[in-house]
């Protein structure tokens, strides 16, 4: 295959505003700036840039043909049940596979060469000793992509993450953290961890492929649903953004422990179907990638953004509950309003109604020496380190077990549309 020429323009989707970008005389200055001083660009290499606009249009298609060939002949619940047959006791279990199971967990259970178990262990483990701080600083941070039609248009059309369903499909999305953080999880076959990415793989082809198909989805503009660049940002969301923001709230990651974590993340995504051509495996590369992002968004969501960042930190407040369970639900919204706050742009954040913040920021700075305290602690007592863990694993599902009032994640996949 001859080699693309670097000096093209990168084929995004039409809401991404790469064109207008770099017209932007401030930006240009700031790029030579950034150049000038560290002798590399503000934004990804010119063949990165290509790969990530191809990868927009670019999905899953090993899980795509499992869909396609077992779940159109078997129906959404013999598929469910054989697959959960598979992923709890192995595909030797299941009696004559059909081919497209068997191609599906050959990629799953085939483990690359680059992976290092040691790095994944700690990756777990860092995501462990972040606690409910995860849960956080992950729903902040998600709140700023929902600005875009093309992260927003999915998750609204779905219904999941939006008005009355969002703090059920965030807590789903929290069990999902808790079970790839466990330890052994990524590794260890059959475990729960596993099992909850492969259903989360499978749930993205229902989601991707509805949303396809819907009459106010436009590939053009947007690339595909669910497509593998923004699969790739989910990653940075679980590393490299996650570990800088959370020292806003005193939680300390040391640079090490963020390279460690994209090691992770890689993996995981692995596990999610994430086929991108290009990885960033340093932070450097991370921060390139993302100032790409910032720099060319298009806010183009409308009411479908303002939903689903209106929706989640009032989400918390359990108005129809009484006493210890209403007193709960309102500490819960109130801190949750100040995780949006600290960690939303202030100028995306003033464009929406949001919860006053100010209760919930107050209680974060008063507790904030505390808090420096136990990373220091943290940091120079293995004994303290691992009782550290401990309480923040206990802490996190019990939290997780008070807000769905012991549900189960179901990770559905095969439903409709909300509209």
């Amino acid at each position: 295959m001859p080699s693309r020429p670097i000096d093209d323009a990168p084929g995004f989707p039409r809401a991404v505003s790469y064109d207008a970008a770099m017209s932007n005389r401030k930006l240009r200055r700031t790029r030579a700036l950034v150049r000038k001083v560290t002798g590399k660009d503000l934004y990804p290499e010119p063949e990165h840039l290509h790969t990530f606009a191809e990868d927009m249009f670019r999905t899953d298609p090993v899980a795509e043909r499992f869909v396609d060939e077992v779940y159109g002949t078997l129906g959404p619940e013999a598929a469910r049940t054989l697959l959960d047959k598979a992923l709890t006791d192995g595909l030797d279990s299941v009696e004559n596979p059909p081919p497209a199971l068997v191609e599906l967990f050959e990629e799953f259970e085939t483990v690359p060469d680059w992976v290092d178990p040691h790095l994944i262990a700690e990756g777990e483990a860092i995501w462990r000793r972040w606690g409910t701080g995860l849960f956080s600083v992950a729903g902040g941070i998600t709140l700023e992509m929902y600005t875009e039609a093309a992260v927003a248009k999915p998750l609204s059309l779905a219904g999941g993450y939006a008005g009355d369903n969002a703090l059920r499909r965030f807590l789903e999305t929290s069990r999902f953290w808790i079970d790839v953080s466990q330890p052994g999880a990524l590794l260890t076959p059959g475990s729960a961890g596993r099992a909850t990415a492969m259903r989360v793989r499978v749930m993205h082809v229902w989601v991707r492929r509805t949303v396809a198909k819907h009459p106010e989805w436009d590939v053009e503009r947007w690339g595909e649903p669910i497509s593998q660049s923004y699969q790739l940002l989910t990653l940075l969301g679980g590393s490299v953004v996650p570990a800088s923001a959370l020292w806003l709230t005193g939680v300390q990651t040391t640079p090490r422990e963020i390279r460690v974590l994209l090691h992770y993340q890689r993996y995981l995504g692995h596990l999610l179907g994430v086929r991108t051509q290009w990885f960033p495996e340093t932070i450097a590369d991370s921060l390139r990638l993302l100032a790409l992002v910032n720099t060319t968004r298009s806010y183009d969501a409308g009411a479908d953004g303002a939903e689903l960042i209106e929706s989640f930190p009032a989400a918390f407040a359990n108005e129809s509950a009484t006493g210890l369970e209403r007193i709960r639900g309102k500490y819960n919204a109130m801190m949750y309003a100040a995780y949006s706050t600290i960690y939303m742009m202030p100028t995306t954040r003033f464009r929406y109604d949001m919860p006053n913040p100010i209760p919930g920021l107050a209680l974060i700075l008063l507790r904030l020496p505390a808090v420096t305290l136990v990373e220091t602690l943290r940091r120079i007592s293995p004994t303290f380190r691992r009782l550290h863990e401990k309480v923040m694993c206990r802490h996190r599902e019990n939290w997780h077990a008070w807000q769905s009032s012991g549900r189960p994640a179901e990770f559905a996949h095969g439903k409709g549309l909300r509209r």
